[in-house]
Parts: C-alpha cells; structure tokens; sequence
C-alpha cells in the first residue's frame, strides 16, 4: 500500500486540525457570562449540577471514543476496502462538535470549581469534598476480583489528572482577575491543598479497604502497573497503529483532545503577549515543553521495558499478530483471530491485546488460554485453597482474566461486572 502518509500521521492531522477548529469554536463561548450564572445558583443545586457534571463526563467519554475511533478507521482504511460507512466528512463533523460539546461541559465544570473556590463561606467547596467520601460507601463494601479492580484504579488515575488539570484553570482564572498578584496564590494555596488531599486520602482509604475484604494482596498493583508498561512499550514499535500514548489512554478511558482544547483557551485568555520579547518568551517556553516531553517518554520509556522485563513478557511484543499493520487499526484484524464466545485467540493459542473481549458472567469458567508469559497477570483469587477441591466447588470459582483483555473501551465508565 503506497501511502503519502502513515496511518498514524494522518491520525495526527485530523487531531491538529480537530484542536484549531475547536479552539476557534471556544471563542465564541464567554466564559464570565457562564461564571455570574453559575455563581447566582444555590448551594445545593451547584451540588447536584458537579455530580450530574461528573456523570456526563464519564458518558461523554465512553461516547467521544467511538466517535473518535470511527473517523481514524475511516480516514485510514485500506482504499480497496469497501466502505460501508457514511464517509470521513460527516465523521469528521461529528468529532468536531463532540470535541467542542465535551470541551464545554469540562469548562462548566471548571467553573463550578471556581465559584466554590471564591465563596465566602467555602460551604460548596466543603460540600464537594465530602462528596469523595461518599465515593468510599459506594465502593469499598462490593465485592471486588483483581479485574474489576484494575479497572477502578485507572479511573482514579484518570480522574485525579482531570482535576489537576481544573485546579489549573481555576488558578490561572483567578490569577488573572487579580492582576496575576503573588499575595493572591497564597490565598488559593490552603483550598488547593484541601483538594488535593482529600482525593489522595480517599484513594488510599478504598484501595485499602477493597484489598482488605476482597483478600487481594498489595502485589497485585504490580500487575497493573506491569499491564500499562506493556501498552506503552508495544505501541513503540514500528509497525504500531496506535500513537505512543494512545493505547494507555484508552486503557484509562482518557481523550485529551477536549481538555487540551480547553486549556488552550483559557491560557491564550488570561496570558497577555505583547511586543517582541514576550513572543521570543513564548517561542522559548514552546521549545522547552517540547523538550520536556521528549525527555517525559525516555524516561517513561525506559521505566516501562524495565518492568515489561520483569514481568517476563518480552516474547510477546515480538508477535506479530498482536500489532497492526500499517494502513489498518489494531482493533480491526478479526480475519486472523479465531473467536470463542466473545474471546480472540491467535492461531498459536496466545491471547490477542487488540481485539475487544465481552464481559463474561463471574461464575462461568475461564475458556481464555494462556501461555507461561500470561501467569503473572493470572494469578487465581483462591490461590490459597486446596487444590483438591470437588469439582463443583470449581465452578464458582471467578474466571482467570488476561488483565490485557479487559475492554478497554468501557473503562471510562468505570462499569464494574
């Protein structure tokens, strides 16, 4: 297949291109119209909007992947391929508004966190804390496997960035209402603080607890960690569909796209860039974000085959049937895989990382096979149970999982079988 671009440039492109319309998009929505509105609302209303806002984002999320997922297919798709779809414009048209609409939703949100920063009282923002040790009663007396677990950390870890990035904007709004006054930040530092302790205690707290009654040890966060290292690295090679961070993203139910869109807007507004100078400062900070992220992915880099190396699993990045091939997705190969009741197999035996497996029942037994590579990641929740159990008592065992097979694609809504 002779191609002008790889499959990953052009992927590059349409999200260039995505980020410059929406940007353009953003202006034409007036943040402080929005702040003296949000503002003028009640206490518990402001409440129950943040939870309703959180709900949606989560929705936006699992819905915004698709949609992003189907305009890279289509723009990348071999060209003897018969379409069987409505094309790349109107796919296209449909990221765009998702990129905007999430990009709004995710500005309300800020919002709603800035208003609480500025009450008098601070009774929204002691509210919304309190709200994260309701996420404790939801979570901690459910029973749990290791799967289902894996899953909820990278919720957390996705959610926990999400809120860095709007304690951000909240700072860099108030800063530029007061003149970008030092004395100022010190007043914002105490609440700033507050949050960001009240989600790292809650974290601890949960994980604990679930570990606890769950009897799951501490190690199995070595697996996940283990797991997420092994996207990273596999979406390094050269014939990879995927970006260098697109597989963990994915795995985490993250789209930076609108929270790249919206943190551009708000900076572009409260940053000022008058004369000469201060254009040569920006040119310069540019190049040394640059650099930081090239120095950002050695690291990551070089972190992750380390701790792919010990967990053993380096016969697997050389399979070639777990990575696309140029000019077609990773979760588009069913030709070469042979289906079993929802899960792909290779004609080795090995799993496949790409497809998308369906959820099975928790009481049916595992039909996945696995190979030597795979054990660390399979460890049986009854590992300290006699091994001469009746078969019956086998049955209600909870099926061993591939923690590379869970969908990844659902992770964003933290569904939990």
């Amino acid at each position: 297949d002779r191609r002008l671009l790889q499959p990953a440039q052009v992927c590059d492109i349409l999200k260039g291109v995505i980020l410059v319309i929406c940007y353009f998009m953003m202006h034409y929505v007036d943040y402080s119209m929005m702040y003296h509105l949000i503002r003028g609302q009640s206490v518990i209303k402001l409440y129950i909007i943040y939870n309703m806002l959180e709900v949606a984002d989560r929705l936006f999320s699992s819905f915004g992947q698709d949609i992003l997922d189907a305009l890279y297919w289509t723009a990348t798709e071999p060209k003897e391929r018969k379409r069987a779809h409505i094309g790349v414009i109107p796919h296209f048209f449909m990221a765009v508004l998702y990129v905007f609409l999430h990009a709004i939703l995710i500005m309300v949100q800020a919002t709603t966190l800035n208003v609480a920063f500025n009450s008098h009282n601070k009774s929204l923002l002691t509210i919304m804390m309190s709200n994260n040790f309701v996420e404790i009663k939801g979570s901690v007396f459910k029973k749990f496997e290791k799967n289902n677990l894996f899953q909820m950390s990278n919720s957390d870890i996705k959610e926990r960035f999400t809120n860095y990035v709007l304690l951000l904007i909240v700072c860099l709004r108030n800063m530029e209402q007061f003149s970008w006054n030092p004395d100022h930040l010190w007043v914002l530092f105490p609440d700033v603080c507050m949050v960001v302790a009240s989600e790292i205690a809650v974290d601890i707290v949960k994980h604990a607890f679930i570990t606890k009654f769950n009897d799951i040890t501490a190690d199995v966060y070595s697996e996940y960690r283990a797991s997420l290292a092994f996207d990273l690295v596999s979406s390094r090679q050269k014939n990879a569909y995927t970006d260098y961070s697109d597989s963990v993203s994915r795995r985490m139910g993250f789209i930076p796209l609108p929270l790249a869109v919206l943190l551009m807007r708000v900076v572009t507004s409260s940053i000022k860039v008058q004369g000469v100078l201060a254009y040569v400062c920006v040119v310069l900070f540019y190049c040394g974000l640059i650099s930081l992220k090239v120095l950002n992915s050695i690291v990551l880099l070089g972190k992750s085959c380390q701790y792919v190396k010990e967990a053993k699993m380096e016969e697997k990045l050389f399979n070639p049937v777990l990575t696309a091939t140029p000019g077609k997705p990773a979760g588009r190969q069913q030709s070469t895989f042979k289906s079993t009741q929802g899960i792909s197999t290779d004609e080795n035996g090995s799993t496949s990382v790409t497809n998308q497996p369906v959820h099975q029942k928790e009481n049916t037994p595992s039909l996945l096979v696995t190979s030597s590579s795979d054990q660390f990641l399979t460890t049986p929740d009854g590992e300290e149970k006699d091994i001469s159990q009746d078969s019956s008592e086998l049955k209600h065992r909870s099926s061993k999982k591939d923690l590379l097979e869970i969908d990844r694609f659902t992770i964003c809504g933290n569904r939990i079988d």
